[in-house]
């Protein structure tokens, strides 16, 4: 597939705009291509946007809604070509881009129902004779940067409720990553989205995303992004002062109390900190285990991991595949010998696998060190690759310390029996998400998002779709009757 820019309700190919090749991460050959916005670009789909934006904030929500509705059954018609796509441009298991699909559909069906419920109040007055009405209005036209990592998923927590609260949006789709997505904007096409409410701008972030956050005429942007992107969103955005949602990095610790089932554990951490290669801002970047429990629980762990088998995602049971490109394996490897260098142990994986399946691929072996010392670099930097570090604890104090220690608050897993002490434990972490005795914090009716570096603002839930909402207060005088 070779796509262009998705403006003003088709397709375009302009000329003497760059180009990006997209090959496939695990065979090197090539896929497709896309041509890459920039400022001009980005200026053309504004005006566009702003020409729609009333006429669609005039739109009755239940007509928005069926909008979604039928993207959500396009989506689902063509989940198995769409997930085909994403394999061969991202590297993902077909298996678990299906489901990343799926569940951006139910995402969109989520926002449909949303879009019919926002609701006003008539709020008490003070003063006799006086009405006060709250209602709540599509904030403008919006903008979003996607990353590679989830780029179908994300894309619909970022447009289910943009357009679900009647708001045009600008997509800067991830350049790496742009293919199935121009599928998804088909389907939101041919579902009946007007002219000018929705552009589809792939590009790089210092050019595409920098015009985004600094256009005056933009007057919200969501981001997914890294901390250092979502600072210079910060700061761009601080011209119009424009609402801003930032979903940023993440270092989640797991920890696993003295009386957690530690095989279930294992499992748990093995398949959050390697599914998608360790790609996940909410995958297991340290693993701290109750110092009683340390040798028996990395044994387990060290297993599953030097079994871990690896493949290509296309072909059939293959549960990991490829990394995105070169730059995550030398990130990995930075990390793994700067873990070894400061005096830890690897237990498992650590260099790229063998064989002709394997020699033209970006394939990393799943890795687990152990006795990590927290200053070593998979301790305290994300990784964003297979990389998992281990080190032990011995109070409960000297645990949240550590769990806490960082700059990000994006999740945290907690395994343990004690449903007493586990709650305890989460009420003094300081994460946007903890998943207890289960190793995802995402859920489509709740809230998503960091404390401290790791952004703010929220995605999913009702929440979600406050973010594209202004809230209106009318305040009437009525003459008795």
């Amino acid at each position: 597939m070779d796509r262009g820019f998705f403006i003003n309700g088709e397709w375009q190919k302009p000329a003497g705009v760059e180009t990006l090749v997209i090959n496939d991460p695990a065979t090197g050959v090539r896929v497709g291509s896309t041509l890459l916005a920039d400022g001009s670009i980005i200026d053309q789909a504004v005006a566009h946007a702003q020409k729609s934006a009333c006429s669609f904030a005039q739109m009755p929500a239940q007509a928005r809604a069926d909008i979604l509705y039928r993207t959500a059954d396009l989506i689902e018609e063509r989940v198995d070509a769409m997930a085909q796509l994403l394999t061969l441009e991202q590297g993902k298991p077909i298996a678990d881009n299906q489901k990343e699909i799926l569940f951006g559909a139910q995402v969109l069906r989520y926002y449909a129902g949303e879009a019919t419920r926002v609701f006003g109040s008539l709020r008490p007055s003070a003063a006799p004779g006086i009405k006060n009405i709250v209602s709540y209005h599509p904030v403008g036209v919006a903008a979003a940067i996607v990353p590679w990592n989830y780029p179908v998923d994300i894309y619909c927590w970022k447009i289910g409720p943009a357009l679900a609260a009647g708001c045009p949006i600008l997509m800067k789709s991830p350049h790496e990553t742009p293919l199935a997505i121009a599928m998804l904007v088909d389907c939101l096409s041919e579902a009946g989205l007007p002219p000018g409410t929705l552009a589809d701008l792939p590009g790089h972030g210092p050019i595409a995303g920098a015009a985004l956050a600094g256009h005056p005429k933009i007057r919200l942007i969501s981001a997914t992004a890294s901390i250092a992107a979502g600072q210079d969103i910060m700061r761009r955005s601080a011209v119009n002062l424009k609402r801003v949602c930032l979903e940023l990095g993440g270092h989640a610790p797991f920890i696993v109390l003295a009386d957690a089932d530690l095989e279930a554990a294992a499992r748990a951490a093995h398949r959050r900190a390697f599914s998608n290669m360790g790609q996940i801002c909410i995958t297991v970047n340290r693993i701290l285990v109750d110092k009683s429990v340390h040798a028996q629980f990395a044994a387990i762990l060290a297993e599953m991991t030097q079994k871990t088998e690896l493949g290509h995602g296309v072909d059939p049971g293959v549960a990991y595949g490829p990394v995105l490109n070169q730059s995550v394996i030398n990130r990995v490897e930075a990390h793994k010998q700067d873990a070894l260098a400061k005096g830890a142990r690897l237990l498992a994986g650590g260099n790229r696998p063998e064989g002709d399946a394997f020699r033209h691929g970006h394939f990393y072996r799943p890795t687990l060190i152990d006795n990590a010392p927290l200053d070593s670099l998979p301790m305290h930097e994300e990784t964003f690759g297979p990389v998992a570090a281990m080190a032990a604890f011995e109070t409960t104090a000297e645990l949240i310390d550590i769990a806490n220690s960082l700059e990000y608050g994006l999740a945290a897993y907690l395994y343990g029996g004690d449903l007493e002490q586990l709650w305890g434990i989460a009420d003094r972490l300081e994460f946007g998400g903890i998943g207890v005795n289960v190793n995802d914090t995402s859920e489509l009716q709740a809230p998503f998002g960091g404390w401290k570096m790791s952004g703010f603002g929220r995605e999913l839930g009702p929440e979600g779709l406050q973010a594209y909402l202004e809230p209106k207060h009318l305040k009437m005088r009525v003459t008795p009757q």
